[in-house]
């Protein structure tokens, strides 16, 4: 395996795993802890570390968002 790929791997069930260790209060918390560790696996396997923290920022924000709105209702 490459070592981009296990890196990747291992920031991901690191994210995903942490949002069961310290659980979130509401939807939004919850989806934008998701939505931060899946782009920050897609940006870092499309364009490195750069790639990682840009999507690490998108994914977190449109994920907060979704969380807020399935809140409201």
């Amino acid at each position: 395996m490459s070592r981009k790929l296990i890196i990747i791997l291992i920031a991901a069930v690191l994210g995903f795993g942490s949002t069961f260790v310290t659980g979130c209060a509401n939807n939004a918390q919850t989806y934008g802890a998701y939505g931060a560790v899946g782009g920050g696996v897609i940006g870092a396997a499309a364009g490195g570390v750069g790639g990682a923290v840009a999507g690490a920022a998108i994914g977190g924000g449109i994920g907060y968002v979704i969380g807020n709105e399935e809140d409201k209702h």
